[in-house]
């Protein structure tokens, strides 16, 4: 495998502690060139499905790399520890679901391997910081151009675990979808593209119903938040490609209750 110039990381492990600063030391011991590019480390505690959705939706505009994602509440047990070859990159970390949605976003697995041999871990791996124990210095290797094969045992790709799909459907002009993700400004990602909820007929100067957990209200659909007032309610296509809801200037999941996983219904009006 030939090295790679670029490593990535993304973790739940916060900005507060260490564990980033101990995770890129790892790195710099093993590869010394290799450039590491911070991801986020602000994923809510053990939150997999947020995890997965950031990086699944950065993937595509990073360079071939070896991608490190740890949100790891099953950290010491009998979940695996994984290596995957998707695309022109590889993605370590729990087998958790976490780098399933990136995977196939790379186009899916080719070869995956179980992070077994304990030469290219660290000499004293702890059963809690597998980050910077297991996963960053077998991603280091990796880097510096270490066969796949050399991290441990060969996994069937079919065996590796997957998060499922974020439900959405498309029925004439209505749509059934989810809050996918919640971002720093409040704004709501749901789990439907733009061009799918063009399809049901919600694209720029339309407006539709929107209604959630018993209530109901009518929101533009936009091309950016200054499309309205401030404070006013949009629904635009945001720059992942997901339809979302915003307030121009405020917090829409607060205002509305929205939160990851709330199912929502927008229905074409006009």
């Amino acid at each position: 495998m030939a090295p790679f110039h670029c490593l990535t990381f993304l973790t739940d492990y916060g900005l507060e502690d260490a564990f980033v600063a101990a995770c890129h030391g790892v790195v710099l011991q093993i590869a010394p060139k290799t450039r590491i590019i911070d991801i986020t480390h602000l994923v809510p505690p053990g939150d997999i499905r947020r995890g997965a959705a950031v990086l699944a939706q950065t993937v595509g505009y990073l360079p071939p790399a070896v991608h490190v994602a740890v949100v790891d509440p099953g950290v010491g047990t009998a979940r695996r520890g994984v290596a995957i070859a998707a695309g022109d990159s590889v993605f370590v970390g729990p087998d958790n679901g976490l780098l399933s949605w990136a995977v196939a976003e790379a186009g899916g697995a080719i070869e995956a391997v179980s992070l077994t041999n304990r030469a290219l871990w660290l000499d004293s791996a702890t059963a809690t910081f597998h980050g910077r124990d297991i996963f960053m210095p077998v991603a280091a290797h990796l880097a510096a151009g270490v066969p796949l094969a050399q991290a441990g045992g060969r996994l069937d790709v079919a065996s590796l675990v997957t998060l499922p799909r974020p439900a959405s459907r498309i029925t004439g002009g209505r749509i059934d979808a989810e809050v996918l993700t919640v971002d720093r400004f409040g704004n709501a990602q749901l789990s439907v593209t733009g061009p799918e909820a063009a399809r049901a007929g919600l694209a720029p100067g339309t407006t539709a119903t929107l209604a959630w957990d018993s209530r109901e209200l009518t929101v533009p659909f936009g091309s950016t938040f200054g499309d309205v007032a401030a404070g006013e309610l949009v629904c635009f296509q945001d720059s992942a490609g997901y339809v979302a809801i915003a307030v121009n200037g405020g917090n829409a999941a607060q205002r509305l209750g929205l939160h990851p996983e709330t199912l929502v219904t927008l229905t074409v009006t006009k």
